[in-house]
């Protein structure tokens, strides 16, 4: 996203109320537009102005400073929001760029889709940098089903797919094509095209059959056409990746379906002591439990998963289901209201 990539979105940004002013004459303006801030450093418009323009000339740590001081007095401005994390990102301030460009999707951006666009793709990339590749992963799918071109998409679908924490600049060369892959395959699959995502994971096996992500995402691939051969893969995957607790959750997940429920509680335990807040492991231990007939204790491991993430509806239903086994009613109840709430489509999810 860096460099020349991160110069082509971030000219996209610029289109919201372009200052007018004649061509070549930045500098003067830049300068007009200080002085004139100097007299009156509470001008808002003055102060978007001279961001823009400082943006345009690639100025991104005088385009934040600039931004910030807009947002302290327009805390709702989304624009200036999203610039600002924007300028961040160039000048690798990357915790306070993913905080403000979320900030900017909480303002809004109107009707400015481009800019929208953009914000989407730096949250993702940087999502993926701090390893949350699902929340990555479901914003670079928005951005396809909302008609974004999937070519600057690949690679950081490619990463998040891989759950690898890079930038796309990041990406060592002699890796680059299996990102690529990725991408492609995962981007095939979203368009509904298993053919051509099967025939690029084939390529991929074959060039990077050690590679850590490569087999867990072929066999997530796998598992609702062919199962075994999904469970071999994810097998396969933690062999080359013990230590990766995703699939270790998505095979616990298959386990469950497939009623093994000692091997999905063994998994679900296992995440649990290498991540002991990990809200999914609760919950697949907890429905393995409950599944068994130990109740109590599945109860009590589906309530931590509520506790750590409470807006996830299947550990509601879990939970409404356990109540109910257990005889109480009344906290069924407040799960069935919990869940319709959830539902409803101004839910905060």
């Amino acid at each position: 996203m860096e460099g020349r990539k991160a110069r082509r979105v971030g000219k996209i940004s610029r289109n919201w109320r372009q200052p007018r002013k004649k061509e070549n004459r930045d500098e003067d303006a830049i300068r007009l537009y200080q002085q004139a801030l100097a007299l009156q450093p509470g001008w808002k418009e003055g102060l978007w102005y001279l961001g823009v323009l400082e943006f345009g000339k690639e100025q991104y740590a005088e385009t934040s400073d600039v931004m910030r001081h807009l947002v302290a007095l327009e805390p709702k401005a989304g624009p200036a929001w999203a610039l600002l994390g924007i300028s961040e990102f160039q000048t690798r301030a990357y915790q306070r760029a993913l905080d403000h460009l979320q900030r900017a999707r909480v303002e809004g951006l109107g009707d400015r889709q481009e800019l929208a666009q953009s914000v989407f793709l730096y949250t993702s990339v940087l999502l993926t940098r701090f390893e949350q590749y699902d929340d990555a992963m479901s914003l670079l799918m928005a951005m396809v089903k909302s008609g974004s071109a999937p070519e600057p998409l690949v690679e950081p679908v490619g990463l998040a797919a891989l759950r690898y924490p890079f930038l796309p600049a990041e990406i060592p060369a002699d890796r680059r094509e299996m990102f690529r892959m990725a991408g492609e395959a995962a981007l095939a699959v979203e368009a509904q095209r298993p053919q051509e995502a099967e025939k690029i994971f084939g390529s991929m096996l074959a060039a990077y059959p050690n590679e850590p992500g490569v087999h867990f995402l072929y066999g997530v691939f796998l598992l609702d056409s062919h199962p075994e051969e999904g469970v071999k893969e994810l097998k396969r995957e933690l062999e080359l990746a013990p230590f990766n607790t995703t699939a270790k959750l998505r095979l616990g997940d298959e386990y469950l379906k497939e009623e093994h429920y000692d091997e999905a509680e063994q998994l679900a335990r296992d995440v649990i002591k290498l991540e002991p807040e990990h809200a999914s492991a609760y919950m697949v231990l907890g429905e393995a439990l409950v599944a068994k007939q130990d109740v109590k204790q599945g109860i009590a491991a589906l309530e931590t998963s509520r506790k750590l993430k409470p807006d996830t509806v299947r550990t509601h239903w879990d939970l409404l289901r356990a109540y109910s086994s257990a005889g109480r009613a009344e906290d069924a109840k407040l799960e069935k209201e919990e869940i319709e709430r959830l539902r409803r489509p101004d839910a905060q999810q």
